[in-house]
């Protein structure tokens, strides 16, 4: 958390101004960098940070998988939330002139020639940011976005034909496919009648046509509902009012009147409906 439609609002919002007050982030200047935790920055020291990024400006704001892509006039800048981060733009000075003070877990702040500044806020430190040339030096071992076109049914029937593994853990794994999380998945499985523990070289071609489609179906749905706000970190979006299994346990399965189970795939909480879901020989 957040997942691909989490990431995909918040991307949007920067553009937009959605979710700050009306403020964005295209073609703002960077005049000043705060660094509040250095660990935040992956591939350079703060000082380093700061003399290559200052002076740019940011051009676009996209996203890969989970990845925020700030693309800048010179290098492209990187953020990958993980568990706890989101992103804050606002006023960075007071009517007086003084700083604001930032929050208590902002870890990275970027000040704008405007007098407004983007914050990084991430509380249990997971969070990560990237300057880099090449994007491609960071983003080009991810699998392929799961909404692009040119993924087709046969090649994704192909991929999974590829792989022996339990099929959660491998749509959640980003080098096999782009911006799926433990809610997205546990989600287009129920809508696939897929169980999580089926090995994904047994899929048929209808099944891997279907488990495609559903997956495109929730996350769309989860980005019009500009995501799922489920604990203290992720705010703005309803999804969750509409989840069928995720996070349900002992609570009735809408397709059919079963209690829904939680089991452990792969390390991670997994929720099914245990008969729309069969597993038919043991993994």
């Amino acid at each position: 958390m957040p997942e691909l439609p989490e990431v995909e609002t918040i991307v949007r919002s920067l553009v937009n101004g959605a979710r700050h007050n009306g403020l964005h982030v295209i073609r703002q200047c960077i005049t000043e960098v705060r660094v509040l935790w250095d660990r935040t920055l992956a591939n350079l020291s703060p000082a380093d940070f700061t003399i290559q990024i200052v002076g740019q400006t940011i051009q676009k704001v996209s996203r890969r998988g989970k990845f925020l892509v700030f693309s800048l006039n010179k290098n492209t800048l990187l953020m990958h939330l993980r568990m706890s981060g989101d992103l804050r733009v606002e006023e960075a000075f007071a009517p007086d002139g003084s700083e604001a003070p930032l929050h208590k877990h902002d870890r990275l702040a970027l000040l704008f020639e405007s007098g407004q500044r983007l914050a990084f806020n991430n509380p249990r430190k997971f969070g990560r940011v990237w300057l880099v040339e090449d994007a491609q030096e960071v983003l080009g071992v991810l699998g392929p976005e799961p909404l692009d076109e040119s993924l087709t049914v046969d090649k994704f029937h192909a991929m999974l034909q590829a792989r022996n593994r339990l099929l959660k853990p491998l749509l959640m794994d980003q080098h096999f496919l782009a911006g799926l999380g433990n809610i997205y998945t546990d989600e287009a499985l129920f809508r696939a009648r897929l169980h999580p523990r089926v090995i994904s070289s047994t899929l048929s071609r209808e099944q891997s046509a279907l488990l495609l489609r559903e997956i495109r179906c929730v996350l769309k749905e989860g980005i019009r509902r500009n995501g799922s706000s489920i604990d203290w970190v992720y705010r703005g979006g309803d999804f969750q009012n509409d989840f069928n299994v995720y996070g349900r346990a002992g609570e009735i399965c809408p397709r059919c009147g079963t209690a829904i189970e939680r089991l452990l795939v792969g390390q991670r909480g997994t929720h099914i409906c245990p008969l729309c879901q069969p597993l038919n020989k043991k993994v």
